[in-house]
C-alpha cells in the first residue's frame, strides 16, 4: 500500500447475513484497501450460526480490527481519516443508534463519526418486513446523508450461486466507494 493509503471502516452486526461482511473484507484485500474492522458481539454469536468462519479468521482478514467497545479506538475519532464505511450486514439496532446518535459501541460510535465528519456511510440493513418506525428511521438517516443499500439480488445479472449474488452485492456497494472489483455484471444498453 502507499503512503497514503485509502481506508474504508468495516463493521458487522449481529444481523443475519455476515456473510457480507466477510465478502467485503476478502474483496477490499484483493483490491489493496486498508480496512478497520469492528464486529458486535452479537456478530460473533451470528457468526457461529451461520458459518464456518471462527471470529480470529474474520479478524485476520482486516488491516486492523478493534474490539466493540473500544472507544479510545482510532475510527471513533474523526481526525482518523477514511473514505467511510459500510456496515454489512447492519441490524435494525444499529442503524437506530446512529439515527439517533446515541451510540452504545464502537460500531454506533464511528457511523456517527463517519456521518458528522460527512464522509460516505453505506447501511446493508438486513431486516425484512419494515414497520413504519424502520422506514423513518431509514428516511432520517437518509437525510443526514447515509446510504440504506439492503442487500437486494440483481436478477438480471443471472446468478447462478449464493456466491454470485453475494459479490455482485459486494460490488455494488463498493462502487459507491469508486472501487471497482470486477464483480459487478454491468447493465448494457439497449
Amino acid at each position: 500500500m502507499s503512503s497514503n493509503p485509502r481506508r474504508i471502516v468495516v463493521g458487522i452486526s449481529g444481523a443475519s447475513g455476515v456473510i457480507y461482511g466477510i465478502r467485503l473484507l476478502q474483496v477490499l484485500r484483493e483490491a489493496d484497501v486498508e480496512t478497520h474492522l469492528v464486529m458486535t458481539r452479537s456478530a460473533e454469536i451470528t457468526l457461529a450460526y451461520e458459518s464456518e468462519y471462527k471470529v480470529a479468521e474474520v479478524r485476520d482478514l482486516a488491516s486492523r480490527t478493534y474490539a466493540p467497545t473500544d472507544i479510545s479506538a482510532a475510527i471513533s475519532s474523526g481526525s482518523f481519516r477514511t473514505a467511510g464505511m459500510i456496515v454489512a450486514p447492519c441490524s435494525i439496532r444499529s442503524m437506530s443508534e446512529v439515527a439517533s446518535g446515541v451510540t452504545t459501541g464502537l460500531l454506533s460510535r464511528a457511523a456517527d463519526v463517519v456521518l458528522k465528519e460527512r464522509r460516505r456511510l453505506v447501511l446493508m440493513v438486513r431486516e425484512t418486513p419494515l414497520h413504519s418506525g424502520h422506514l423513518r428511521t431509514m428516511v432520517q438517516l437518509s437525510e443526514m446523508g447515509a446510504i440504506i443499500a439492503p442487500p437486494v439480488p440483481a436478477f438480471y445479472a443471472r446468478p447462478q450461486t449464493l456466491d454470485d449474488m453475494i459479490d455482485h452485492t459486494i460490488g455494488r456497494m463498493l462502487d459507491l466507494f469508486d472501487v471497482d472489483t470486477g464483480l459487478v455484471r454491468r447493465w448494457k444498453d439497449g
